[in-house]
């Protein structure tokens, strides 16, 4: 998977990208990110990238030119390629989508600035429009930074154990299950004894339990798009009753 992100502030992801299972990753050639300064490709020897908006406003707008050419400037992979704008009226970005994206070869992400984009970049140069939450940052970098990380941990061989991705919220649509650790007591809480039962069907129905508990307790919306075995539906109705 290769990654191409078009910025003005290239700085601000070279250093995430060299930590952590992502750096692995890119070190060992699962992924490959190139960082491409948008300022390069503006013209003037001030290299302006943004301007004041027709019918006035407050803010500036990132210019159309510079973004264009340096789209052009991108080595595109052909036919498995997607460009992608990072903004707030974009699609909303979720696992589902991670798993989609993951299916491409290059993903080039645009990341905004200031007020935003020219409308002509969006509706000449970009394939898809993202969004990471429905808040408004100070730029795209963060939520390309959030892309390349949610899709890379898919990809083959980058987490190592190939089911470690399978396991976490929001595949299958629930919350994970807690997890445990070493040392056995802290501050006089213990491990849940199923944990070290060592049987794996008790353990694995403790796990489900949990997920749906913690699922209904901290995003019940969650639920509706869930596929519910009756054992599931039976498990949530004992809880609500208790609730109740």
């Amino acid at each position: 998977m290769r990654f191409d992100v078009l910025t003005l502030f290239p700085e601000m992801l070279s250093a995430y990208l060299t930590r952590g299972v992502l750096g692995r990753a890119i070190k060992g050639g699962l992924v490959g990110v190139s960082l491409i300064n948008i300022r390069d490709f503006a013209g003037g020897p001030h290299r302006v990238t943004d301007d004041r908006p027709y019918g006035g406003g407050e803010g500036m707008v990132m210019k159309p030119e510079p973004i264009h050419r340096a789209l052009e400037s991108v080595d595109r992979v052909e036919g498995k390629s997607s460009a992608i704008l990072l903004t707030p009226r974009g699609k909303p970005f979720d696992q589902a989508m991670a798993w989609e994206l993951s299916e491409w070869d290059q993903l080039i992400l645009v990341c905004g600035r200031y007020e935003g984009v020219d409308e002509r970049v969006r509706s000449t140069c970009i394939d898809m429009e993202l969004s990471i939450g429905d808040y408004i940052l100070t730029g795209g970098e963060l939520g390309a930074m959030v892309v390349i990380d949610a899709v890379s941990r898919l990809i083959p061989g980058v987490l190592g154990g190939e089911r470690s991705s399978l396991q976490d919220s929001f595949e299958g649509g629930l919350l994970e299950y807690p997890q445990y650790t070493r040392p056995r007591v802290f501050q006089n809480k213990e491990v849940p004894e199923v944990l070290l039962s060592g049987n794996h069907e008790k353990i694995r129905a403790w796990r489900r339990g949990e997920a749906l508990k913690t699922t209904l307790k901290m995003r019940p919306d969650l639920l509706k798009k869930v596929e519910l075995t009756p054992e599931d539906k039976a498990f949530l109705s004992e809880l609500l009753r208790g609730e109740a």
